[in-house]
């Protein structure tokens, strides 16, 4: 099936989970996962409807978005080392993947030079696992507070990824996203700030995601076809 195929079948899943939780579709925003693609898959993604892209990393966005001329919004999913700050601002339009006060000050410091403000969100490993970053659910409020301190970074929401048994067992991402979404609820009370914004859920556990209060799902495979063996899906 062609990309442009794969967004239809795609939708009518979206419409369905948002059918399911009383959702408006337009309450979702798909970021297209577009980690190992070529700038010619992104700009047909592009074409077909797409409009925020997602990439894992900085250097390989460098290489690729200035291959892509078609407007869209980037943003980065994969986790950012402070030593690549600049560069992810000279390229992204949203970051995802704050995990630190460290990595926040950065940002800030690097926005100041560059004159320039960024939204970002807080990533958190909601899952427990040694390999997924994120900063730990019971240090969220401190880094939001943090976060919310810096003027040159809009902080939007919270950003997480299901464990790993949910590329199998979409379920199992179900307490991850709840907890997700009770984390975010607790600080906009406490910080009395909207946070807006909650990425979760991607090609095989996204219709949990929107279930659980998603308004970012962020999808490769299921747009893109799958990937090499080897190769994670998303």
């Amino acid at each position: 099936m062609s990309i442009t195929d794969n967004l239809v079948a795609l939708e009518q899943r979206i419409n369905s989970a948002c059918g399911r939780a009383g959702r408006a579709r337009s309450d979702i925003a798909l970021v297209a996962v577009t980690k190992t693609r070529t700038p010619a898959e992104v700009a047909e993604a592009i074409r077909a409807g797409v409009a925020q892209v997602g990439e894992n990393r900085v250097q390989e966005a460098a290489a690729k978005k200035p291959e892509v001329t078609l407007p869209a919004s980037w943003h980065l999913i994969g986790s950012l080392q402070t030593n690549k700050a600049k560069k992810a601002l000279e390229l992204f339009d949203v970051i995802q993947s704050v995990d630190s006060p460290h990595l926040a000050l950065e940002l800030q410091r690097r926005c100041e030079q560059m004159d320039r403000r960024v939204e970002v969100m807080v990533e958190v490993n909601t899952s427990g696992e040694a390999s997924k970053h994120g900063v730990q659910p019971a240090a969220v409020p401190d880094l939001v507070s943090e976060v919310l301190k810096l003027d040159r970074l809009r902080l939007n929401g919270l950003m997480t990824i299901g464990p790993g048994l949910a590329i199998e067992e979409p379920e199992a991402s179900r307490p991850c996203f709840k907890l997700l979404s009770t984390l975010a609820e607790d600080c906009r009370q406490r910080f009395s700030t909207p946070l807006p914004r909650l990425s979760m859920g991607m090609s095989s556990d996204f219709e949990v995601g929107i279930e659980e209060g998603a308004t970012i799902i962020r999808i490769g495979t299921a747009i893109f076809g799958s990937r090499p063996s080897g190769q994670k899906p998303d």
